[in-house]
């Protein structure tokens, strides 16, 4: 079981959140498997909805989601993708990382996963985070 803190205290990630997680990475493991790496983001985004389909998934692209600033809601200020962000591209850069943890903070998501898809081996891609 994953812990995460959450104002001061360790909670267990839900077991439900386990389990889509667990999805999550069996996908990219496939999609990784019959794709060479290299592809463009929106090949990779496209598969990865696409398996989450056949897993009977919730799906929903490329989520325009509404920041509150200054009390004001500034719609589609931000697109999520998936629930994962991925990426194709040269490598990983700390901006990439820095992105998702901003994502989850203002989704009040708990859990994502930065998936870089142009390495050899699709578990050296694969970063967890948890919030």
């Amino acid at each position: 079981m994953k812990f995460t803190k959450q104002d001061g205290i360790t909670e267990p990630v839900p077991a439900e959140t386990e389990r889509v997680a667990k999805e999550i990475v069996d996908s990219a493991f496939r999609i990784h498997s019959h794709l060479d790496p290299g592809l463009i983001e929106s090949v990779y985004e496209r598969c990865t909805e696409h398996e989450r389909a056949k897993r009977r998934m919730r799906v929903r692209r490329q989520v325009r989601m509404p920041i509150v600033y200054d009390g004001t809601s500034l719609e589609g200020a931000l697109k999520l993708d998936l629930i994962v962000e991925l990426k194709a591209v040269d490598s990983i850069l700390p901006v990439h990382r820095a992105q998702l943890l901003s994502y989850l903070k203002l989704s009040a998501h708990r859990l994502g996963f930065l998936i870089h898809s142009c390495v050899p081996l699709i578990r050296e891609g694969i970063k967890r985070v948890v919030l």
